[in-house]
């Protein structure tokens, strides 16, 4: 039975893991932050030593069979972002995710002369 003070808590609850516990106290990824619209799949072909491995990156392993990205990894895992992002570090330093970047904005091409071309595929 809970405590007076822990009345918040109800029996269906479970226990209560704090998101720092789960990454062991790191509060940033290793390496490169990923980007929310970052994708993310599992190398295919990649034997998965469970040694060391928590529940939840296994969970994100299966995950990411398909691309996902990174925000929608967190919703489905109903863990912070932060959480996951650290998480998802630890993964690809085991070399057992890939993460695909979205072009940048800078790299686009610019829409005047994408106007240009379809305009000039109209005239044909």
């Amino acid at each position: 039975m809970p405590a007076p003070e822990d009345h918040w808590l109800d029996e269906e609850a479970g226990p209560v893991v704090r998101p720092y516990a789960l990454t062991r106290g790191r509060t940033r990824p290793a390496g490169e932050v990923l980007d929310l619209i970052a994708l993310v799949t599992a190398v295919r072909g990649v034997e998965v030593d469970r040694v060391g491995l928590d529940p939840e990156h296994l969970a994100l392993l299966s995950m990411c069979r398909l691309p996902a990205s990174v925000a929608d990894l967190a919703a489905d895992l109903d863990l912070p972002l932060g959480v996951v992002q650290v998480l998802l570090a630890d993964l690809r330093l085991l070399k057992l995710i890939a993460v695909h970047h979205p072009t940048p904005p800078a790299q686009l091409p610019d829409m005047q002369i994408l106007r240009e071309v379809a305009d000039g595929l109209r005239r044909l």
